[in-house]
């Protein structure tokens, strides 16, 4: 069971994260539908992720073994607890399991005329990227041995459906359009294909998962993913750069410098006031 909540952690890691990232956007959307669409994205990640740590919570509260391991987190613990929010606001940098992708500010190199650090073909290209990894796996997952994780992955896979065709659209519009929109949606797929390396590296917890049946091996899912990215390049009519080299870490707890960033504003009055119920 030890590794099952490990995975667990590690996709609720992942919308966690995404999901900060892409609510940042939130009274700064290039147009006012884009605003809303973002922060939309943005509670269907949160939403997963809480439904993923309530599993998680309830796995370790379970599991005497398990809440020693967790025990660190004891000064966190609603009524002698571990909750979602335990797991969210009080496990710090090194323990989080996302995808070194998913914790990236919203740019690659900027512009020299940029006025702000929020570069939209950035997100685009990302949450194009991801929608496309989880659109296959929670669909995998639907036939996970886990029947709550299973239950998450059924919803998850509604909401993913569209995170992909609106990133898919403005990719789409990007790479079609104007010599500039073009430029910056190719830098943003030089910038971030790379990361995705990271995708087909199966963590030893994701191993166990799936060897306990309620997991599934994301390099299987390597060529379907291949796929309906170069379909949608082709449409944007950019070009996938070759791409080798180190293959980032983020999913065994060595992240950038950017996610310690991202968590010290994200858990900043959680931690202020660890005992508050709101």
């Amino acid at each position: 069971m030890n590794t099952n909540i490990d995975y667990l952690l590690h996709l609720a890691d992942n919308a966690l994260v995404l999901g900060q990232r892409n609510a940042e956007w939130c009274g700064h959307g290039p147009i006012l539908e884009e605003d809303l669409a973002l922060a939309n994205n943005s509670l269907d990640l949160i939403g997963q992720s809480r439904l993923l740590y309530q599993h998680a919570a309830t796995l370790i509260n379970a599991s005497p073994a398990e809440a020693q391991r967790f025990a660190h987190l004891q000064g966190a613990r609603h009524n002698g607890q571990i909750t979602e929010d335990t797991l969210a606001y009080f496990r710090d940098t090194a323990e989080f399991r996302n995808f070194t992708l998913l914790e990236l500010p919203h740019h690659g190199a900027l512009v020299g005329y940029a006025v702000a650090d929020l570069d939209y073909a950035t997100t685009i290209v990302r949450n194009f990227l991801y929608s496309a990894l989880m659109v296959l796996l929670w669909d995998g997952l639907q036939a996970s041995s886990d029947a709550q994780l299973a239950a998450v992955a059924t919803k998850s896979l509604k909401e993913v459906r569209y995170h992909l065709r609106h990133a898919s659209d403005w990719l789409v519009r990007f790479g079609d359009g104007t010599d500039e929109s073009h430029q910056r949606a190719q830098s943003a797929l030089d910038h971030l294909l790379p990361y995705c390396q990271e995708f087909w590296v199966d963590s030893p917890a994701a191993q166990a998962a799936q060897m306990l049946g309620a997991g599934l091996s994301l390099a299987s899912l390597k060529p379907d993913w291949d796929a309906l990215v170069d379909e949608t390049l082709a449409a944007a009519t950019l070009q996938r750069p070759p791409v080798e080299g180190y293959v980032t870490q983020g999913q065994h707890g060595v992240h950038s410098e950017h996610l310690g960033f991202l968590l010290a504003e994200m858990q900043s009055l959680a931690r202020a006031h660890p005992r508050a119920a709101w």
